[in-house]
């Protein structure tokens, strides 16, 4: 199979523009989150953990583009020091559940036998769970804290590429070019390298980018819930707990910023996702 990104996103069709404009939507919050530490650290900007001596509940004006909170922190700069945290969880979870899920899958589909039915009870197991309640349990169990927020929300995505890797290897393992390799004496690990991998990694980054969108919005749900990451650390998701209460007074701006942050992120990845699906449903087959 032949991937053309350069061609395809050149193309005059939706699907073209809709991966371009996610991939500028996430460049510019990859540039966000390696600026925000430079910033911080130069004392240019706050580092929004602490109240500053600012006006609590000070709406948007030109000492404070998105106002500030119950705390007096900047919530624009707390909003944008969240994106960095978002990507560095939602980066290290989804690696992890890649790392863990495509070995465990090519194992499984490839020696099958007794191996291969108790992962896929286990993992069946794992994917019937509702995405939040697994992690919420995960986070019960790792507490709070990036990496176990990341290590719970690996958790609930390793299934999802176990169960891929794992369906393709096994109908990838039946060809005749597989069987007569294997009969001529090639090792698994040799066999797995050279035809399997190869094949089966070719739909890994659709799942992955929709599971960065999907952790985007469980990371924000656990922050929500306050089993997330600890509270000196912005997070979108804690934010938009501490704002809920002010929210009917008629102070939106706490609420609003962070909300609408996730929201493009989101819809970034999600039209990266998109575009590679279309990409790799066009490119021919060699």
């Amino acid at each position: 199979m032949t991937l053309n990104l350069r061609s395809f996103l050149s193309r005059n069709n939706l699907s073209g523009r809709l991966m371009f404009a996610g991939l500028i939507i996430l460049s510019i919050y990859i540039g966000i989150s390696f600026l925000m530490p430079i910033l911080i650290s130069m004392k240019i900007v706050p580092n929004g953990e602490f109240g500053l001596g600012n006006p609590i509940f000070s709406a948007p004006s030109v000492d404070h583009w998105c106002g500030t909170d119950r705390l007096g922190r900047d919530v624009c700069i707390r909003t944008l020091a969240a994106s960095g945290v978002a990507l560095q969880v939602v980066f290290v979870a989804v690696s992890l559940a890649v790392l863990v899920g495509i070995p465990l899958g090519l194992l499984s589909g490839y020696i099958g036998g007794l191996l291969d039915r108790i992962l896929v009870l286990l993992m069946d197991t794992l994917y019937t769970i509702p995405v939040l309640l697994l992690s919420v349990v995960m986070a019960f169990i790792f507490g709070r804290g990036i990496l176990n927020a990341s290590i719970a929300l690996c958790v609930v995505y390793i299934p999802q590429y176990f169960r891929l890797v794992r369906n393709q290897t096994s109908q990838i393992k039946s060809e005749l070019y597989i069987e007569a390799a294997i009969s001529m004496g090639a090792s698994p690990v040799w066999v797995i390298r050279k035809y399997i991998l190869k094949n089966v990694l070719t739909s890994v980054p659709v799942v992955l980018t929709l599971n960065a969108a999907d952790a985007v919005l469980v990371l924000g749900g656990l922050g929500f819930l306050g089993l997330g990451l600890p509270e000196n650390v912005p997070e979108w998701g804690s934010d938009l707990n501490m704002a809920l209460v002010a929210l009917p007074t008629g102070i939106w701006w706490t609420a609003i910023y962070p909300g609408l942050a996730m929201f493009v992120l989101v819809l970034g990845l999600s039209f990266i996702g998109e575009g590679l699906e279309n990409l790799i449903s066009e490119a021919p087959s060699t």
